[in-house]
Order: C-alpha cells, then structure tokens, then sequence
C-alpha cells in the first residue's frame, strides 16, 4: 500500500456499530465488563482508548511499524524512552537538538545517574570515541532542529547493532512522509505529533512506533504506569491530520524550496540552512536517505546583529512569531530565546547556534506571498 492510501485509511475502520467513516470519539474513562476481568479489550482510558488504538495502528503503519504508541507530548514520549535506562548508562546525542531533549536530559535524567555525551553526529567517528560498556542508547535527530544537519541513519544503526545499542530517532522534522527510520535499522522513531502530524497547531501530542515485540512491551508498561497518555479527541484531531499529511508536506517542501533560494541569493543574508541546497554540508546524505527535504529554513543575516534580526523578526507580517512548527501556516521563530533557550549559551554558539540564527517553519500559503513579506522584512 502507497504512503497515501496509508494516511487516509491504515489503522482506521468504519464503526461497527454506527457505520460512521470517522473514528468516533470514545470520550469515557471506564468500560463495562461481563464479569471481574472480562472485558472487550478496554478497561481503562490510560490503559487504552478506541481512539487511541486507531491512531496508533495508523502510525505504526505510516512508519512501517508494528506497534505505536501515544503520549500526552512530545516530550513525555521521550521521557519514556529514557525510563528504559538505569542509572550509570551512557548516551550519546547529536550536539545539535531540540532544546527540550537536552533540557530533559541534563536537567532531569542527568539527576538520576545517567550520563549524556553530545557529540556532532554527522561524523560517526566522534561517536564512535564516546562509546564504551555502560553506552545503551543513541538518540539521533535528523534533520537537526535548528540547523537542518542530517545524520545518517543505516550509519548509527551499523553502530548500534554491532554494540548492542538501542537507536532511537526523532523524526518530527522529517515526517513518515519523507523518511523511515525503521527501515533504516533504527529501533525506536519519536515523533513530536504536535508538529507536522497534526498539520493545524491545534494539539499537543507525541509517539513512539517500534517493530520489536519485546521492546513493544516495556513501552506499553511504562506508558500505562507512568500515566502520560493522551485524551481521545486529541487522538482524533491527530487521526484528522494525517489523512493529508502527504499533500500537506509535498506544498511544504515545495515552499520552503524556493524561499531557500531566495534567501541564498539575498545580498543581506549571510547563511542558509536548508538540506535541499547543494552546498549544504548534509545535501549529499539527505539526497539519498530521504524523498524530500522538509519545510523548515534558518537563516543568519550578514553582520551578526541581534538588533537587526530581532527587527526582521517583528517586521515580518504572514510569519508568525511563534514557537513551534509544522502548521499549515508560516511560522518564524529566535532559536537563542524562544526553543532552544534551555542550553546555555556557550554551548549554543560552541555547536554553531547563533543568536541571530531566525528559524522558519514554512507553510502552505502562497509562496510567492511568503516571499514577497521576507524580502519587505529584510529590506
């Protein structure tokens, strides 16, 4: 089945009971039963949901998995794939990440005893020198949030195999639409379901979809008893999303192209990160590990003045100020004091995130309107 026909049918059936097309919306916390623990496959809403059970069959689908599962964020479904750790493991990360990864890895798991290496994974040697006995889990994020470096995923699989790692992928920026880490050799892919899977900036929600059995089931246990499970309408804007994903991303991609060009080509901009352009340092790589490359672009303008990006940023009219990403419409975020404030700043600038660094989530407007406001924002 193409990727398609899986966003708008894999995982969701007609009510049995109603015939409605649309999942229903199984607002209860509790089941009947016919006797003390018999029941028909619910008992309990953290446990499971009908919705929920449709929307995670559905990603495990798209991301050719056998097994998904949903959390209340993004964040809470890494959280989960770290209570997989213990203390005295080691991780290795990509130095260029998310903020909150790296917020809920030193702040919080750093506590318990668990030790994390960041390292720039496009050169797999570096990880390669962190590695050692208490090494279990790489978490790779490809491409990176914000400076769009793509990591090759078979390379941090061969790795894993061959030390007995677990490798997990965040592919929120990339969407099943563009790549699949699974078939890769990744173990574990995270999504941060708020971001392109919803589409419309109006649900928070995360996932986790594996193909192991056994490491199926240790997530299961830790969602059910840590409780971070999301609530079923949530479950069906997100059911309500994917079914069109795929034309969402195409205009995506298709967008931040050509503003990728423009921005190349502006006698005012000093830098543009974007996978798509051919000297990019990642073009080679994401050429080949993925079918397109994505709707986000960050950008530094010449002269490194925070003044001067702050000013393009509050000048800018169809670019939302915003945190987040990957809604239908244009977004422009300040990495250095909105998603990426939680890292200090020597270690911003030390992986290459200056504070004049502008990200742009672009949407599915008219790009020729898109650019049209950059260029009056830049001047």
């Amino acid at each position: 089945m193409k990727f398609a026909t899986k966003a708008i049918h894999a995982g969701v059936h007609p009510d049995p009971s109603t015939g409605a097309v649309m999942t229903p919306i199984f607002q209860t916390s509790t089941y009947a039963q016919t006797s003390p623990g018999q029941h028909k496959g619910y008992e309990y809403s953290r446990t499971h949901n009908p919705t929920r059970t449709a929307l995670q069959d559905s990603l495990a689908a798209l991301e050719n998995g056998t097994h998904g599962l949903c959390f209340s964020s993004g964040m809470a479904a890494i959280d989960a794939v770290v209570k997989l750790l213990k203390p005295g493991d080691e991780v290795i990360a990509a130095n260029d990440l998310y903020g909150g990864t790296y917020r809920i890895f030193t702040k919080i798991y750093a506590d318990f005893g668990i030790k994390f290496h960041f390292v720039p994974m496009h050169n797999m040697d570096e990880v390669r020198k962190n590695l050692n006995a208490n090494t279990k889990l790489l978490w790779v994020e490809t491409p990176t949030n914000p400076l769009l470096n793509v990591i090759s995923i078979a390379e941090a699989a061969a790795i894993a195999k061959s030390n007995h790692l677990l490798l997990a992928v965040d592919n929120t920026f990339a969407t099943p639409y563009l790549q699949n880490p699974l078939d890769l050799g990744a173990d574990i892919v995270m999504h941060s379901l708020t971001k392109y899977m919803a589409g419309h900036s109006d649900v928070v929600m995360g996932a986790l979809i594996v193909k192991d059995e056994a490491l199926a089931q240790r997530l299961a246990f830790i969602q059910n008893s840590c409780g971070a499970t999301p609530g079923p309408q949530d479950c069906f804007l997100i059911l309500r999303g994917i079914k069109t994903l795929h034309l969402r991303m195409q205009r995506h991609c298709e967008n931040a192209a050509q503003i990728a060009n423009f921005l190349d080509t502006h006698p005012k901009v000093e830098r543009v990160y974007y996978p798509g352009l051919p000297l990019h340092p990642s073009h080679e790589i994401a050429s080949k590990q993925m079918r397109g490359f994505g709707g986000i672009v960050s950008f530094v303008l010449k002269g490194d003045d925070i003044d001067e990006a702050r000013r393009v940023m509050e000048t800018i009219k169809l670019f939302t100020l915003a945190e987040s990403l990957g809604g239908v419409e244009s977004l422009c975020t300040h990495p250095a004091s909105m998603t990426h404030a939680s890292i200090p700043k020597a270690e911003r600038e030390k992986n290459g995130l200056r504070d004049t660094l502008i990200r742009l989530s672009v949407g599915v407007e008219d790009v020729e309107d898109l650019i049209e406001d950059l260029a009056q924002a830049i001047g």
